[in-house]
């Protein structure tokens, strides 16, 4: 098993974890050292259990950080380059991986390699750079600042490898690869093989919606991607009372473990936090039973882990809501979903064997799914009821130990009773 099988990613959006400023600071104001605030919450991240820090966007930038200027620069608002790495070197002290948030489809509009060529058209050293549409450039998904890089252009496979080789130099594990789903594989491939020689331990994920999924590993020379398909199915089997919905995508999932461990995640920084997506409450442990339980690669959403709550809008500022800044501590609010994550990720930490582990499903119906996942002479039962009645969910027979939940299963017949929304977590 590499590193990566071992990582539990605690992912923070750092431009609003750390309440900076919505735009970019004026030419000549000095940066503003908040990453050595984020240093601080280490501490949290392993206490939760999770053993690597994913970070949303850090370079320069014009706004919200995909409309990147400036790859080798840390953004302003959040600090220096000294910052960034004295964040990278306490957390790998303290055994945390970091991983960085590479966007490389497109830039902002004041990159300066675009603003070269608005300056000097073709004859711009970097006119092969961006695609000509109308009387201006290819932008991403009809975004007027982001303009999309050209990616059959040798120089910006190039930058792309330098970019991704200097701050693996500067100790982080990987990358989380923006819009992935929108570059071509054979670019990703190119990348990828180049990275790998100087540092064969980089890990990459990519953002993958929808698509061929196994595709960006086996062509693209990713590691991973992250899993659309089952976070969707998670809320919203749980939100119709459709345990075939999770069923269907678990044998989905299966076919994706075949060849690689998925990334996992009920919340991140471009959707709607889980707890607000859910139409019942009671339906919150669920969703994390089965992000703790299936295969792959699980991440937190920085304050998903307290319960919060942000509704995702189709609006300008519309993600304010699931960004938001981190208090300077705690409270009690929420500290039961943090008690529940914290035990759901011993159990994972305890079985290891969970990342590549295929889940076969028992009981199906009327609200109830069960299933088990097995490895390595052990075996972990999970048994959910959406509905809002009684139910029994079966297992095969064996000697089951109840880790958590809200009743047991019999070790003879392997039936387990649940109450209404109720959910049990064994392990063998």
């Amino acid at each position: 098993m590499r590193w990566s099988d071992y990582a539990i990613w605690w992912h923070v959006y750092p431009l609003g974890f750390l309440g900076a400023e919505r735009t970019a600071l004026p030419p000549g104001e000095p940066p503003r050292h908040r990453l050595p605030d984020l240093a601080n919450w280490l501490d949290h991240l392993l206490e939760l259990g999770c053993n690597g820090l994913a970070l949303g966007p850090v370079f320069a930038a014009e706004t919200h950080g995909y409309d990147t200027v400036d790859h080798f620069r840390v953004d302003p608002r959040l600090g220096t380059e000294g910052d960034l790495v004295a964040l990278i070197d306490k957390a790998n002290s303290q055994g945390v991986r970091v991983l960085l948030d590479g966007v490389f489809n497109h830039v902002g509009r004041s990159f300066p390699q675009f603003a070269d060529v608005i300056r000097n058209g073709a004859a711009s050293p970097y006119a092969d750079w961006f695609i000509p549409e109308g009387d201006g450039y290819h932008t991403f998904e009809g975004h007027p600042n982001l303009v999309t890089l050209n990616h059959d252009s040798p120089a910006v496979a190039d930058y792309t490898v330098s970019v991704l080789d200097h701050w693996l130099d500067r100790g982080v594990a990987g990358w989380r690869l923006d819009a992935a789903y929108a570059v071509p594989l054979p670019f990703w491939r190119t990348v990828t093989d180049r990275v790998r020689q100087k540092h064969p331990d980089v890990w990459f994920s990519g953002e993958v919606i929808h698509g061929d999924y196994v595709s960006f590993v086996t062509e693209g020379g990713l590691d991973s991607v992250t899993q659309y398909e089952l976070w969707k199915a998670i809320w919203s089997s749980l939100n119709d009372v459709n345990p075939h919905e999770l069923a269907w995508a678990l044998g989905r999932h299966n076919t994706m473990l075949a060849t690689f461990a998925p990334q996992t995640f009920v919340g991140n920084h471009d959707v709607t936090r889980i707890a607000s997506r859910l139409t019942e409450p009671r339906h919150l442990p669920h969703a994390l039973v089965v992000l703790f339980t299936v295969g792959g690669i699980p991440s937190v959403y920085y304050g998903d882990e307290r319960a919060w709550r942000g509704v995702k809008e189709d609006r300008e500022g519309g993600d304010d809501a699931i960004r938001p800044a981190f208090p300077a501590t705690l409270g009690d609010e929420g500290l039961d979903t943090q008690r529940l994550h914290q035990l759901l990720i011993g159990i994972r930490r305890r079985h290891p064997w969970l990342v590549r582990a295929t889940t076969e499903v028992h009981s199906l119906g009327n609200g109830v799914l069960s299933y088990t996942l097995a490895g390595e002479g052990a075996a972990v039962a999970v048994a959910l009821n959406f509905a809002d009645t009684p139910a029994t969910a079966e297992v095969p027979p064996g000697q089951w130990r109840t880790e958590d939940g809200d009743s047991t299963v019999d070790p003879a017949t392997g039936k387990t009773d649940l109450p209404p929304f109720g959910w049990t977590v064994a392990t063998s």
